[in-house]
């Protein structure tokens, strides 16, 4: 994977404001790369190897958390982010508006 590219989602990762959340489309449309939300979801995956960025700020287009990572959803509570009775996200109210 080009470090590149790697940084500049990491970088778009980084302006997200506590108490908002983005999708993986939304911070792969930030880096001019609309069609790679999966390529955001696997660079973030991997991102404790190039340092501390704000990842549990990333959700899918549903506004549902990562899969297996069950600190997650604590993690966005704690900055205030509200979820739906189905365990989602409010992306109405709590979606980065960038």
């Amino acid at each position: 994977m080009n470090e590149d590219i790697i940084y500049e989602i990491l970088s778009a990762v980084e302006e997200i404001p506590q108490g908002r959340v983005a999708t993986y489309g939304q911070i792969a449309r930030l880096i001019g790369r609309e069609k790679n939300a999966r390529l955001v979801g696997r660079v973030l995956s991997q991102a404790e190897y190039y340092g501390s960025y704000p990842c549990h700020r990333v959700v899918n287009h549903a506004g549902r958390t990562a899969p297996g990572w069950t600190q997650q959803r604590s993690l966005l509570e704690a900055e205030g982010v509200g979820f739906r009775e189905n365990g989602c996200v409010d992306l109405k109210h709590f979606q980065w508006d960038c």
